[in-house]
């Protein structure tokens, strides 16, 4: 019988400290929490449309190869550019400028012209001002309507997923001054 008090009284100890313990922790925890305030809202569906220039000059360029391959690679296979490309409303590089794509993409296929791209869309005009978008995906650079996903965002698109449908403006573009068009579709 002493022995079953003892075990009662020692259990009933160990399960005080670790109750003490699980509260003091969650305490000390909830006190360095982030004082980012997430949205209360439900989310929405957003729709963007914009354009952005792939500029390949001598004077101001904003895509600039960072690696280069062996010339036997089919396809350019492993040749990566870094860039800081306008968005802007319109097809024309002097439409308003509503912000920066910036990231890398690198050509990572063998069999066709299929580019990685990681890129960042910096919004710096608007109500979207100050916010991001995340875009992670294979970009067949040759085909039309070429499907991307959004992976995130910041600010306004906190939370974001959805994808990105680009076309290039072949009218338009010239071997130095790229133009491609998005549309990007949104839920956050």
């Amino acid at each position: 019988m002493a022995t079953l008090l003892s075990f009662l009284l020692l259990f009933s100890l160990s399960s005080c400290f670790c109750f003490c313990f699980i509260i003091t922790t969650q305490g000390a925890f909830s006190e360095s929490q982030s004082y980012i305030k997430l949205p209360i809202t439900e989310k929405l569906i957003t729709h963007l449309h914009f354009y952005y220039h792939d500029i390949r000059n001598d004077k101001n360029p904003t895509v600039v190869q960072i690696i280069d391959t062996p010339k036997n690679v089919p396809n350019g296979f492993g040749t990566t550019f870094v860039m800081d490309d306008a968005m802007t409303e319109g097809p024309e590089l002097s439409s308003k400028e509503i912000g920066r794509a910036q990231g890398l993409f690198g050509l990572a296929s063998l069999h066709d012209l299929g580019m990685a791209m990681l890129t960042n869309f910096v919004f710096s005009e608007g109500k979207y001002a100050g916010s991001t978008l995340s875009m992670l995906g294979r970009n067949p650079i040759s085909e039309q309507n070429r499907e991307m996903p959004i992976v995130g965002g910041t600010g306004v698109f906190r939370f974001a997923t959805g994808y990105a449908v680009a076309n290039s403006v072949t009218s338009i573009s010239t071997q130095e001054h790229f133009v491609v068009e998005y549309n990007i579709t949104i839920y956050h």
